[in-house]
């Protein structure tokens, strides 16, 4: 009887860790500040969340550079150049999470951001909002974009990007 119990705790486990989500298409990852604002159009990502079993959670996550979108061709074409994000040598914006805990608003994901090819390690809060098999997360931050050497420090842009990052998701 004991082999039985633990196979079926090990099942349990098992089950709930792979129960992941799908990202649709319907995400917006969106930046501003006061010079300049827009989207990444294009992520990719692994998500296993259940909000009662965060120790099994995981959120990885990139984001095409080349698919920065400003609204305005040259604009964009600058923001992908070796001056800006660098998209040729530097495809992808990543994040991937090492833990996931719950806070008085909602969640936050600690882990490593990599931009430029640099990577630092940062506590990204969230919300999650599930409704049957489909839901929302939802983050907001800030990013230094000096801190990962996009952009010439003190030129007249600003420095710091607020990031709204909406996710809606599917379970697999």
């Amino acid at each position: 009887m004991k082999t039985v119990g633990f196979l079926l705790v090990l099942f349990v486990s098992l089950t709930s860790y792979s129960q992941g989500w799908t990202i649709l298409e319907s995400h917006k990852v969106a930046f501003s500040n006061k010079d300049v604002s827009g989207t990444f159009d294009q992520i990719s990502g692994t998500i296993v969340f259940d909000p009662t079993n965060l120790t099994s959670a995981k959120l990885n996550f990139k984001l095409k550079v080349e698919s920065i979108n400003t609204g305005n061709g040259l604009q964009n074409k600058h923001a992908r150049g070796d001056e800006w994000f660098h998209a040729e040598k530097y495809p992808y914006i990543e994040f991937e999470s090492t833990k996931i805990e719950k806070t008085s608003t909602g969640f936050k994901a600690l882990g490593k951001l990599e931009m430029h090819g640099i990577k630092k390690e940062v506590s990204i809060p969230f919300t999650f909002v599930k409704k049957g098999n489909k839901g929302t997360f939802v983050a907001n931050f800030n990013v230094s974009r000096s801190e990962y050497n996009i952009g010439k420090k003190g030129n007249d842009v600003a420095d710091i990007l607020k990031i709204t990052a909406t996710l809606p998701v599917q379970k697999k």
